[in-house]
């Protein structure tokens, strides 16, 4: 599957909206898009999924490594048997749209310039045309020269025209680039090309998709099949490579919370669910039982938004009984404000939880924690084994103070974790972290490996 980046200026340049009209401007021409994301984030691949109807691959060099980027990215591919409730028929995907993360060169643990080196994949920029025509130029022209002076190994190819009007705007910007920056065309200003946000980025696609219409109006300006022309295929991963053939089935069965509180999960983790044992999904805001199971997940989301239901609908209270009497139970980020005893909105309103682990988490008016995290656990635990490492992904509006006896699972090599040194509250046979991780850590691997023994 041929595929290219979309690398950004920097953040707010507009890249979603440029990914979202690319991918109708390609599906317009007849083509089968497979979106991607390049960081860890799970906002914006939701709103890649509500236009393009296949869930977003997630490709971080941080989080995967070089051949589980390559895997995760050929894995999309194979995505066409209807298991996921968004895949429109049975049509293999022959091209991929990678949105980047920040901007091309920004962060250290995975840019998007290290995703395209690592995926040999061509780079079109995104530029915010709205107030310049040369300067589109010399912008990509520097970012073009500025691989070669650190050293990366990328080719930006050329440029989509952010926020740029047709006629002698469109004109100046062409006659501008230099004859190898190629112009793939322009995002019309329109205020309906608008995501609304709130405290962790965008709303959802779920919640906010963008009107068809006003998506078919800015592919109108966009040059799809050169767009199409310029895509390569990027190495094939590693064979050998282990976590390419993972162990066999489990007999377990795991319950995941899936709801508008708990809907930051990686495609890849539902699917290795999947693939080695029996899935079931419940929602804590409508007040579902929990499944009869042997383990339960609770990714990460929007509890804060949810509190007063997730309080009154008693899915959270027979959560809490559960684990008490022995169900493992794995939280990240937003599940582990869930299974502490109380969580405390930032207007001050504060809700019971499911009283699993012992902390009091408050929400915050600005971030805590934004990084990719690198953890080390200190006893074995329902993720890793004593002394080994798992990579992940942090970024969260609260805080938990915990007891005094409280007990954790991992000390943070990187990142901030529950208290700057530590990540991973234990209880019971549960555990709960700040940080968010990917299959390609082996982390859920490990858990159901540990439901299905009991030996945690």
């Amino acid at each position: 599957m041929n595929g290219f980046v979309l690398g950004g200026v920097s953040s707010g340049v507009g890249k979603t909206v440029a990914t979202l009209s690319i991918i109708q401007a390609l599906e317009d021409a007849g083509h089968e898009v497979q979106p991607a994301k390049a960081g860890p984030d799970f906002i914006d691949p939701s709103h890649h999924e509500a236009i393009a109807g296949r869930p977003s691959r997630t490709l971080d060099l941080w989080l995967c490594g070089e051949d589980g980027l390559r895997r995760n990215y050929r894995r999309g591919e194979g995505d066409i048997d209807g298991s996921h409730p968004s895949v429109r028929g049975t049509s293999s995907p022959d091209i991929c749209v990678v949105e980047g993360v920040m901007g091309l060169y920004d962060g250290d643990g995975s840019s998007t310039a290290m995703v395209a080196e690592a995926l040999d994949l061509p780079v079109v920029l995104v530029v915010d045309a709205k107030a310049g025509m040369e300067s589109v130029a010399a912008t990509a022209l520097g970012f073009r020269e500025y691989a070669a002076e650190i050293g990366r190994d990328i080719d930006v190819a050329g440029v989509v025209a952010q926020r740029a009007h047709g006629g002698r705007h469109e004109q100046g910007i062409r006659d501008a680039l230099p004859d190898d920056l190629g112009y793939f065309g322009r995002i019309p200003p329109n205020d309906d090309l608008e995501i609304p946000d709130r405290h962790l980025g965008l709303e959802m696609g779920g919640e906010a998709a963008l009107p068809r219409e006003a998506l078919r109006e800015a592919a109108e300006s966009l040059e799809a099949e050169r767009l199409a022309a310029v895509a390569s295929e990027p190495p094939a991963p590693d064979a050998a490579a282990s976590a390419a053939d993972p162990a066999g089935p489990v007999d377990a069965t795991v319950a995941v919370a899936s709801d508008a509180a708990f809907c930051f999960r990686y495609p890849a983790t539902l699917e290795r669910f999947r693939e080695r044992a029996e899935l079931v999904t419940f929602s804590p805001v409508a007040g579902d039982p929990v499944p009869d199971c042997d383990g339960v997940y609770l990714p990460g989301g929007y509890p804060e938004l949810h509190a007063d239901t997730l309080e009154s609908a008693g899915t959270l209270a027979e959560l809490g009984a559960l684990a008490a009497d022995g169900l493992p139970v794995l939280g990240e980020c937003g599940g582990l404000m869930a299974m502490s005893q109380s969580l405390t909105t930032a207007a001050g309103e504060r809700h019971e939880m499911a009283g699993i682990l012992p902390a009091d988490v408050t929400m915050h008016d600005r971030y805590q924690a934004l990084d990719h995290v690198e953890l080390e656990a200190v006893d074995d635990t329902l993720t890793a084994d004593t002394g080994e490492r798992i990579r992940g992904h942090e970024f969260h509006y609260s805080s938990a103070d915990v007891d005094g006896d409280a007990r954790f699972a991992f000390e943070t090599v990187r990142g901030d974790g529950i208290d700057g040194d530590h990540d991973g509250l234990t209880e019971y046979e549960s555990l709960g972290t700040y940080v968010h991780v990917h299959p390609e850590s082996g982390a859920f691997d490990r858990f159901l490996e540990a439901v299905e023994s009991n030996e945690i």
